[in-house]
This record gives C-alpha cells, structure tokens and sequence, in this order.
C-alpha cells in the first residue's frame, strides 16, 4: 500500500501541472453541470417499512385531491376581548388569503367554530393546490403580509404550517467562514508559513467545492434534504483540513532531514498519505454504513456526506503533493510574524514529550482518570429521548412559535400534534358504521381530547379523521397513547371487522422514525465496528489495538451524546450556544452521529497508531528499545499535529453552533465535544496509558492470521528499509551518479 503511494507522490511532483489543470478542469465541468440542471432540495422524507408511511401512501392512492401544501393563520386578541368583536378585521385579512395564487381554500374561524373555549383565540385553514417549494419565499411573504389589516384593529396574527416552516430563507454561511478563519490562525501557529499554511485551505475549499457541486447535481436526480449540503459542509472541510495538515507535516520534516523535494513528498504520501487513505476510508465506510437502516433521506445524506470525504481523500493523495512540487523548498517563505517555523521532528523540550512521559509513567492512574471523566459526562445519555423539531422548538421571535404557543394556548397542548386517523374500509360492505365505531372508541381513550368527524373519499371505502392528544407532540405520554390504540384499542376492531387502520400525521411518523432507528442502531453499530476491527487489525496486524480502538472511541461517542442531552434535553448551558428552548434528541442523530463520530474518531487512532508502530517497527522489533519508549516517542511526534488537526476540527464544527437552526446547532455541539474529547482524553491520556500496560502484547498477532492476512504496511516500515538499503548501496557504489540509486530501486519495489 505504502509503495503505490510513494508512487502515485513522485508522479503528482513529475506531472504537477496536468494534475492541477485536472483538479481545476473537474471542478468547473461539474460546477457547470450543477447550474445547468434543474437542482432542490427536498426537506419531505418517506419511511419505508411504518404504519405511518403506509397510511400517507393510501392517503395519496385514496384521496388524490389533497395533494398540496397548508397554512395556518392564528388570531388572537391581545388584550383578552372577545375575538367576535374583530370579526370585520378578521374576515377581511381572510378575504385578501383567498385571493392569493394557488389558494383552494380558506376555512373561516366564526364558521367552523375554531374558536377557544375563552373566545380571544381562533384559527383559519389556508389550503394550496400546489407545493411548499412552489409558495416559494414570496407566497410566504405574500400569506403573512394578509394580516396587516387584522394588526390594525388591534389583533394579533401569526402564520404556521407547512408553507411557513418549509420556505426559509437562507443566510450567508458565516459558519463556514468563522472556521476558516479559525483554521488560518491554527495553521500559521502551526507552521509559522503563509505558504505551509495555504496550503491546507486550498485544497480543503477545492475539494468541499467539488462535494457540494457534486451533491447540487446529483439533487436534480434524488432527493437530499436541505441539511444534506451543510452536513457534508462541516465534516468535508474538516478533513480536508486536516488530512492536508497531516500529510505537509510530514513532507515538512523530511525536508528538515536533508531529502530532496520529490522524495520528501512521495516519502510523505508513502507514510502520511497512505494512513490518510486508511483513515478516510474508515469515515467513509462508517457514514455510507448507514445505508443498511433503509431510510432513504438517511441514505442519501450519509452518501453524499460520504463523497465529499472521499473527494478530499483523493484530493490530498494527489493534487496536494503536485502542489508541494510546484513549491519546493519555498514552503517556509513569507514567515508569519510572532511564530517560528516548526517541524514534527520529536524534542524532549516539548510539551508533548513531557506530557507523553507523565502518561507512561503512572499509566494506571492516568486510564483510571481517563475513564472516570469520560464515564461521567456519559452519564445524561441514559436519559436520552428522540424526537423531532417542530414549530414549538423554533425563536420565540419567530411567528411559526408565536402561532404554535398560541394554539397550545387555547386548543390545549395536543392541537399541535394531531393524530391523523385513516381507515380503509374496502373490505367491509357498511362503512360508515365501521368508521363510527372506530371514532367512538377513540374518543372513549382518556388520552384523547377531540376526534372530529369523519372525511370520506369519493369511492366511500376510505376514511380520514383527526384525533387530538390531551399531552403535546413529544411528550412521551403521547408515544405511549400511539403504542396503545395500536396495540390495545384498533386490533380486536380490525379482525371483527375485516378493515384496516392506521395512525399517520408528524406526530405518529416522528415516532416511527424514532422506533426505527433505535431498533437499527444496534445493527449498524455491529457493521460499523466489525468492519473497523477487520481494517484495523489488518493495518496494525494486532488483536489488543483494534480491540482498544473499538472501545476508546465508544467511549468518546458516549461522552459526547451524554453532553448533548445536558445541554439539549435538561438545558444545561442552553442560553449560552442561543437555544430558547429546550429540544428532543434529534430521532436521527445519534446513528448519524455515530458514523461521523466513528470514523472522525479513528482518524486520530490511525495516525497516532501509526507512528507508535512506525517507530516500534524501528527499535523495539529491532531490539533498541522497549515499547514504552515507542509510545512517548509516537505520542510526541505526533501531539502538535493531532492538537491543531483537532484545534482546526473544533473550530469548524463549533462555528455551526452559532446557526439558528436546532438541528445544525446539535450536531455542531456533539461533534465539537466529541472532537476535543477524543484528542484530549482519549488520545493523549487513555492511549498512550493503554499501550504502556500493554507493553509488547499490544502488537501480539497469532502466527495463523499472519500467514493469511496480507501486509498494507500503511506505516511504511517495509518501504523505507528498501528506501534505506538502496541508499546504502548507492553511496557504496558510487557516490557521483547522475540519478539517485533509490528512484532506480524502486522499478523493483
């Protein structure tokens, strides 16, 4: 493995012009491409496989003239009269809804009866022959502009519904920029070059480019949610950064040891690189892993997530060393002011170093440390709960919240959470007196506050009703209503009676999704870390450092879900990352995040493992050294690197806190945490803490799997002893050649 990438260094130096104008050439072919194609993301999400997504489908078989998207319009008086005595003001914001483009219908408050028992509350049903995405930001504009002349008579208006909450207009990614910026400031303390420090950037910002050019286009042919590209955003320009930063440190230091430019760079792709393609390969593997919970949306932001850490694998293996040849030995001009220029070479005047030789020394207290914080901030993920965001999660400024509060308001907490009832009664000749059965006993349910009358197609064998819960829509007494008229109250029903029903609406699949997701987290899980343990064990040929790997990087993921449930779902900190409210546990996030997490967290496995076995593989296996010299050795060559990969990671991932939205803002917390966690606590006290104890066991491998497991050797062990003897045997032949007596080694390598 190591040779190919040797190879594939020296070709990128030897045709650095061609591999850059094919980079660049790549970039704008698709860039192109994603302008021309008719692109948009899709926020709509099916659940193959529920009770609910087979309801929505009989609804759109049954019932074809519902299709369209809704609003709702909230009025309130402000100083508790009687809404009655707006009833003009009223009336003519709703005449004005009418009118708008692809409005069918507008349901009247005084007419239906959709007025609080209080009477200073009503509502109207807005109902469109078109899409949300078809509204558009404008028809929102146009809809939430209707109800100036009710705020004129001294009522309050708010908008919620699907045309409110499913056009948002999107803002400059600042979030983006911040961890740049962020990036920048690590990178020049890290390198002490304006040059060494670019580039990192530039190709992490070419290879996000080509990602998220990519995922527009491929919008055009599948459905990506609208947190697709932004996801992809946080985790692509994250390691791009770093996979760049780790394979320019190492070029960086074999120049310092007197290598020429072209075989420092291939010497690096040959080490660095080759743990990079390891590395993203287990990120990749772990977030397209998600594939296997069947839930298309999930699929496909996993995959495009996926891609885009691909793209920056590719990126760093082959444009990134064309790049270091077209600089040179120029890669330390234009000094940053107030830095020095630093290399990864090992001093024992570091920090590093005397953190590393603490570590080993009292490896038992350290791990015992380690686990006892990590445990801790574990523990609030016991009392995880999933769930979804809905209006009631959104700015308290916002008028989605306002309408939703004041439905709660008035209506009670589960108007906001109805239940959408549907009955397929095609197999049972009195429908009607099926479909009043059915009410009558949900109704009679002391969880249930309203069922209103029942809605039939035009054939007459399909119903639709609407039942609301007395408790709100992620409570979880209202899962508990869902688990027992499906379980208790609608089986003895159906079988009496020949029918079909089903409970469907946001509140019903949220609880789907969620029930689905845990049940296949254990599953993914079991593939994610089997697959891990194999890549591991093959790279490391060790049973104890996979092993160690799984476990550890558990531990982080636990940690930091733990954090997110402090802060998220019992409010701790809330104020302080701008959260009004607290929120459920996002129904898909801990599988996401465990993929991201995962595969982020063996990123840092692989390359400070990598170097503790490189330079076992030069002393210890060699006997000059014992293995705990390996690991204080490892650790400190590669602490300043894993600290500003993890620094510029953290920066990155945090900048997404600062966003409005709930969901970006949860992600940006749990792998912000994770990230720091795991290259603090985990990397630099529990593994090095681990290896010391377990001493030259750690790289046992039993004789059977070695005589079958190919060697990938991604430390370069066995490259670099053909590299060395054939620089031997050229200074011993003849000093004065022409061409290097190791580029001419390597047509036999």
């Amino acid at each position: 493995m190591s040779t190919f990438f040797y190879k594939l260094g020296r070709f990128a130096v030897q045709h650095r012009k061609a591999m850059l104008a094919t980079w660049l050439g790549l970039f704008i072919a698709i860039a192109v491409g994603s302008q021309v194609a008719n692109t948009e993301t899709s926020d709509a999400f099916t659940i193959p496989g529920t009770e609910s997504q087979e309801a929505f489908d009989l609804l759109d078989e049954r019932f074809p003239a519902q299709s369209g998207t809704s609003a709702q319009i909230v009025f309130a008086t402000e100083d508790g009269t009687a809404l009655a005595d707006s009833v003009d003001a009223v009336n003519a914001s709703l005449a004005e809804a009418a009118e708008l483009d692809g409005v069918i219908l507008v349901t009247n408050p005084f007419e239906t009866g959709t007025i609080s028992e209080a009477g200073d509350i009503g509502y109207a049903d807005i109902r469109y022959s078109v899409e949300t995405t078809d509204v558009g930001l404008d028809g929102k504009e146009l809809l939430e502009e209707t109800g100036a002349i009710a705020e004129s008579a001294g009522v309050q208006v708010e908008f919620g519904g699907e045309v409110i909450t499913g056009n948002v207009e999107q803002h400059p990614p600042t979030s983006e920029l911040i961890g740049m910026g962020v990036a920048v400031i690590v990178l020049l303390f890290a390198f002490g070059s304006v040059l060494a420090m670019g580039l990192p950037l530039f190709t992490a910002i070419l290879g996000l480019g080509i990602g998220l050019t990519s995922i527009t286009l491929a919008s055009a042919f599948i459905d990506l949610s609208s947190t697709a590209p932004t996801l992809a955003t946080m985790i692509g320009l994250a390691v791009g950064i770093d996979y760049a930063l780790f394979i320019v440190t190492r070029h960086r230091a074999n120049l310092a040891e007197g290598m020429d430019v072209e075989e420092s760079v291939a010497r690096a792709n040959a080490t660095a690189g080759s743990a990079v393609v390891f590395a993203g390969g287990t990120v990749v593997i772990a977030i397209a892993g998600l594939s296997v919970v069947g839930i298309p949306f999930l699929t496909a932001m996993g995959l495009a997530t996926a891609f885009t850490v691909l793209v920056a694998v590719l990126v760093a293996v082959t444009l990134l060393p064309a790049l270091l040849g077209m600089i040179g030995t120029n890669i330390d001009r234009w000094k940053a002011p107030f830095t020095k220029t630093r290399t990864s070479e090992v001093s024992k005047e570091t920090m590093g170093h005397k953190w590393a030789v603490a570590v080993t020394k009292r490896p038992v207290v350290a791990l015992v440390g380690g686990l006892v914080v990590m445990g801790a901030l574990a523990i609030p993920m016991l009392d995880m709960r999933l769930g979804m965001t809905d209006a009631g999660t959104a700015s308290e400024e916002m008028t989605e919240r306002q309408a939703y509060d004041l439905l709660g308001e008035g209506f009670g907490d589960g108007f906001n959470g109805p239940l959408t009832v549907v009955i397929d009664a095609a197999g049972n000749a009195d429908a009607t007196t099926v479909v009043a059965r059915y009410s009558d006993a949900i109704a009679a349910d002391p969880g249930i506050v309203q069922v209103s009358p029942a809605n039939f197609n035009e054939a007459g064998d399909t119903a639709v009703l609407s039942a609301i819960p007395t408790t709100g829509p992620s409570e979880a007494a209202t899962d508990d209503l869902v688990g027992h008229l499906r379980s208790d109250v609608f089986p003895a029903i159906e079988a009496e009676t020949d029918t079909n029903i089903s409970l469907t609406g946001v509140t019903a699949s949220n609880i789907d999704v969620s029930e689905k997701l845990m049940s296949a987290l254990p599953v993914f899980m079991g593939v994610v870390l089997g697959l891990t343990f194999l890549l591991l064990m093959v790279a490391f040929r060790s049973i104890l450092v996979p092993l160690k790997a799984s476990l550890a990087i558990l531990l982080s993921i636990a940690s930091s879900f733990g954090v997110v449930v402090a802060i998220f779902q019992w409010g701790w900190l809330k104020d302080v990352i701008g959260l009004d409210t607290t929120v459920p546990i996002i129904s898909f996030m801990p599988i996401f995040l465990f993929a991201i997490l995962f595969g982020l967290s063996m990123d840092y496995e692989v390359f400070i493992m990598s170097r503790i076995k490189e330079d076992y593989s030069k002393t210890v296996k060699k006997g000059n050294g014992k293995p705990v010299e390996a690991v204080i050795s490892g650790l400190t060559s590669s602490a300043r690197v894993i600290t500003a990969a993890a620094m510029i990671m953290i920066s990155v991932f945090a900048a997404f806190v600062l966003g409005d939205d709930p969901i970006i803002k949860m992600f940006g917390v749990g792998l912000s945490v994770a990230v720091f966690l795991d290259a603090t606590v985990v990397r630099m006290i529990i593994v090095p803490a681990a290896m010391t104890l377990f001493d030259k066991a750690a790289w046992w491998f039993p004789k059977a799997l070695d005589k079958i497991i190919p060697n990938v050797d991604i430390e370069g062990e066995h490259l670099m002893e053909q590299l060395e003897a054939a620089d031997r045997a050229s200074n011993f032949n003849d000093d004065s050649t022409d061409e290097p007596d190791n580029q001419k080694e390597l047509v036999s390598i």
